[in-house]
């Protein structure tokens, strides 16, 4: 039989009866690996009972927690490929998620009641969704849902036949794109139980570890330590959003052994440790990556008896690409390590030949994670997935002994705080206001998010403010990629094929930060 993700689950089930799955923090909710899967079946068959064929989307509007989970490997057992939205999406960007993606059925929580009613009301011609399935308390659910907690109760808790696995599709992901349109990244059910595998032989993962899971489980850093941990038949601590105060007790609560945090989270927790507080004796080290983390973050903790060890990897490759070892990560700070077990880096020039030691290129990954390739975009596959190898768009330099430095990003994307921000995507929204000619937008460093979007306008009517232009991209789009700022020129340079000079404006505003 080929590989099944949901079977993680079953097995894990069958090995470990007493081993205790998920504690779910929000909820208070805990439970062991016969509970998690006498419950992803039944969502499996109530999926199956009402229709639902292999092959079929299921889209999450969920916040962490065991809804999701179960809903994603119930899902994975009868075929159902998950598309886990961002819940900071607005309707607009959801509504071009769940059409392109063809998702027929929604599930999502109260939190979104207000953004599930606006894509309900928009009709066939906003979504494809014909199911919609609440999470919550009954008297929240609006009228047009049925209540997850019915279906469940309703439906067998039976192990369903599973016939999908192998390279069949698992779940798509959307990831911002350059046109300003994300793109779905594939990935099926082996390479996601790849990129389980060898972050477990890369990683100092255990099999008793509890692996506390702050990240939004619509990221492939937090639905690969899910995977990761699940594998291994560990627990996994459920935060449904990060709170710099909670995971200082979360450590201490529940043992806390290993997780993952973006620096930028690395960067608010400092501001609210306080040592005679918090022991966190069983953290063994914290995973950091999304953006190179700063030496003398790495130092900090260390000084405070914790690890973080510096990872790189992307969508696209669910995940691993680069980790750093334990015994590698204060000797090589600042390095994001070598290739993860099952994997491989390049470092190549413009012309796609290997670079030596300390020359910059673009990084290049192989291994068996890669994806599938984007969903219903061949061209764009075909441009990042080139004779097996995954063309990043990041710049990095090898070091003597093979370490790689990751420099900075061939493609101008902005990271605020952990998220992927598109300049191409913000422009196209700002591009749409009356009165404005021309935009630009580059990132500026901000003390809170590491960076935050700046938009540089060429105006035609002199009326518009920045204050105006701010104002008109609220609701069109997610707040973390709204701009922090505006500047005003009278010219965007170009060079003589007229792409913009984003280098010589990022010259010419060096001195502008976003300081919240």
């Amino acid at each position: 039989m080929s590989n099944n993700i949901g079977r993680f689950i079953t097995k894990r089930a069958n090995l470990n009866p007493r081993a205790e799955a998920i504690v779910d923090v929000s909820s208070g909710e805990r439970m062991t690996y016969p509970q998690l899967n006498a419950r992803c079946n039944r969502v499996a068959n109530a999926l199956t009972d009402a229709g639902l064929e292999a092959g079929d989307r299921v889209a999450t509007l969920l916040m962490n927690g065991t809804a999701f989970i179960e809903t994603f490997f119930g899902g994975a057992k009868v075929g159902a490929v998950t598309v886990a939205l961002n819940w900071r999406l607005v309707a607009d960007e959801l509504s071009f998620i769940l059409t392109d993606s063809g998702s027929a059925v929604l599930v999502f929580g109260t939190a979104f009641n207000d953004v599930a009613t606006e894509l309900h009301e928009r009709g066939a011609d906003g979504t494809p969704v014909t199911r919609w399935i609440h999470v919550g308390e009954p008297a929240d659910r609006p009228s047009f849902a049925e209540g997850y907690d019915d279906m469940l109760a309703a439906s067998s808790a039976h192990e369903p036949q599973a016939d999908a696995g192998g390279d069949d599709l698992l779940f798509i992901m959307y990831t911002s794109g350059t046109t300003g349109l994300p793109k779905g990244v594939m990935h099926s059910h082996d390479t996601a139980m790849w990129s389980a595998i060898t972050a477990n032989t890369t990683a100092d993962t255990r099999y008793d570890d509890i692996y506390l899971i702050c990240l939004p489980l619509f990221h492939v850093g937090a639905l690969n330590p899910l995977l990761s941990i699940v594998n291994l038949g560990g627990t996994a601590v459920i935060m449904s959003e990060f709170d710099p105060v909670r995971i200082w007790e979360l450590f201490d609560e529940e043992h806390v052994t290993v997780t993952l945090a973006v620096p930028a989270m690395l960067q608010f927790m400092l501001l609210t440790y306080d040592a005679e507080k918090y022991a966190h004796e069983s953290l063994r080290w914290v995973m950091s990556g999304a953006a190179p983390v700063p030496e003398t973050l790495i130092t900090t903790y260390a000084s405070m008896g914790i690890e973080i060890h510096q990872v790189y990897g992307l969508t696209e490759s669910c995940g691993p690409g680069c980790l750093i070892s334990p015994t590698d990560a204060l000797e090589r700070i600042g390095s994001t390590g070598k290739a993860f077990f099952y994997g491989d880096v390049r470092i190549v020039d413009e012309a796609g030949n290997d670079v030596g030691p300390h020359v910059p290129g673009e990084v290049l990954l192989q291994g068996p994670q890669l994806m599938l390739g984007y969903w219903n975009r061949p061209d764009a596959t075909a441009e990042t997935l080139v004779d097996g190898w995954l063309k990043t768009g990041d710049i990095a330099i090898f070091d003597d002994d093979g370490f790689v430095y990751i420099q900075d990003r061939v493609k101008d994307m902005i990271i605020s705080g952990g998220e992927n921000v598109y300049p191409a995507e913000i422009e196209n929204v700002i591009l749409g206001m009356e009165g404005v000619n021309e935009v630009a937008v580059i990132g500026m460093p901000s003390e809170t998010w590491g960076e935050s979007p700046l938009a540089v306008v060429v105006r035609g009517d002199e009326s518009v403010t920045a204050e105006a232009v701010l104002a008109w991209t609220d609701g069109k789009l997610a707040r973390f990629k709204q701009p922090k700022a505006v500047e005003f020129v009278e010219m965007i340079p170009r060079n003589p094929t007229g792409k913009v000079l984003k280098r010589v404006l990022r010259e010419q505003f060096d001195t502008m930060s976003a300081g919240e």
